[in-house]
């Protein structure tokens, strides 16, 4: 049957809780992993009441064992230790409570908490949070850096005082947390964020001294691991010593084996870029005094040519090429204008040695009828025949009075006679 199904048939109070407790008591008797964050030792044999804090986030579970459990237990536990506990979940009643009932409780050793460690590097690493291709480079000179550290640490005074020793001029926005303890953690992501929101800020640096493992433990807390992955801007991790690993240096885009180290690799010296800058300057003043001595040795070089020594000489034998070269334009012209002129004359007179009127003045002349047909018979032409006749100086008309036969060629033309 359900409990409290509606408004007119509510459980009561004590119905509630008894069931409340029924399933808390199913879960039965666990072994729970966690920190101690509170211990409160009373005189007597009687209970001790402890605050167990989840180390990864802020959640805590009241613990009750009787005094015997933690007597037994050689060194003592303290506030801050990992333990493991073996109790069972009770539900008071009364009070309204819930609490983990203890019988058991083991301190985490070294081995132990280097084991979880390795677990947790493992499962990070296989989602990509280590991967080179995801870390960002470091600004060559940054406006502003944001370091994170202990308020008056040593870490704080090594990253400082190596900074502006190597630039003067930089600036850092300070953020003092706390570097170990169950707030540590929380404390340096919500600086982290804050630097990372800020415009000005190019790198940050999360740095602390060296210590023990449970000192570093907060620098391995899977959230603030996870904080480093998103941030936007660069950071350096300079924890501990250089044996010292926690997981902050695996995800951090860059890693410093000491807050000095750090100062470093995030604030160039200007000394050495000062000499940087006159070795370049000196190089460059090389490399131009080397190359305008070879500009002016190949210049020199060409002004020794004999085009340069004088370069008039050229221009007049290129003025007598031109002079001969008309020259001998000009007789070739004339030999051709002579030739064609002979050749022309020629011609003039082969064609007016058959030209008909040349045959006209050596006395001959043609005759034609009167219908404009030129006389080559005598039969074309009989008595009485009208002629025309074409001399070299004129025309004759002409009527044919008789006809004759040819006479013998081997006799003299009698025109010819004198």
């Amino acid at each position: 049957m359900a409990i409290g199904p509606s408004p007119d048939h509510p459980a009561p109070v004590r119905q509630v809780a008894h069931a409340l407790g029924g399933w808390i008591a199913r879960l039965g008797w666990v072994w729970v992993d966690g920190q101690v964050a509170q211990l409160s030792l009373r005189p007597g044999p009687g209970r001790v009441f402890l605050t167990l804090r989840d180390p990864d986030t802020d959640i805590s579970l009241s613990v009750t064992c009787h005094r015997s459990v933690l007597d037994v237990i050689d060194p003592p536990v303290t506030e801050g230790a990992r333990v493991v506990l073996h109790g069972r979940p009770q539900y008071f009643d009364r009070r309204g409570t819930l609490s983990l009932h203890v019988d058991e409780i083991r301190p985490v050793g070294i081995g132990q908490l280097l084991a979880r460690l390795e677990r947790r590097r493992r499962l990070l690493a296989a989602e990509g949070l280590f991967a080179a291709e995801r870390k960002q480079a470091l600004p060559f000179l940054p406006r502003c850096v944001g370091l994170v550290t202990g308020r008056s640490s040593a870490a704080e005074h090594d990253v400082l005082a190596n900074a502006r020793q190597r630039w003067p001029g930089v600036r850092v926005t300070v953020r003092n947390v706390a570097t170990q303890g169950d707030s540590a953690a929380r404390q340096v992501m919500v600086a982290l964020d804050d630097l990372d929101a800020d415009p000005e800020v190019d790198v940050i640096v999360i740095a602390r001294g060296g210590g023990s493992v449970e000192d570093l433990l907060p620098f391995s807390d899977e959230a603030l691991v996870r904080a480093v992955a998103r941030a936007r801007t660069p950071v350096v991790s300079a924890i501990g010593h250089e044996p010292d690993t926690p997981l902050l240096d695996l995800v951090a885009d860059v890693r410093a084996s000491t807050p000095t180290d750090a100062a470093k690799r995030v604030v160039p010296d200007v000394r050495e870029q000062l000499q940087l800058v006159a070795g370049l300057r000196d190089r460059a003043g090389r490399v131009v005094r080397r190359w305008v001595e070879q500009e002016r040795a190949a210049l020199d070089q060409v002004r020794s040519r004999p085009v340069l020594a004088a370069p008039i000489r050229q221009v007049r034998e290129r003025e007598q090429e031109v002079r001969d070269l008309r020259a001998r334009q000009h007789r070739c012209l004339t030999h051709r204008l002579e030739r064609a002129s002979d050749e022309l004359a020629s011609t003039l007179a082969r064609t007016r040695a058959l030209s008909p009127l040349a045959t006209l003045q050596r006395g001959y002349a043609v005759a034609q009828l009167d219908d404009g047909s030129v006389l080559t018979s005598a039969a074309q032409a009989p008595v009485g025949s009208g002629l025309d006749l074409r001399l070299a100086d004129g025309r004759l008309r002409a009527v044919t009075q008789s006809t004759a036969p040819t006479p013998d060629p081997t006799e003299p033309f009698e025109g010819a006679r004198t």
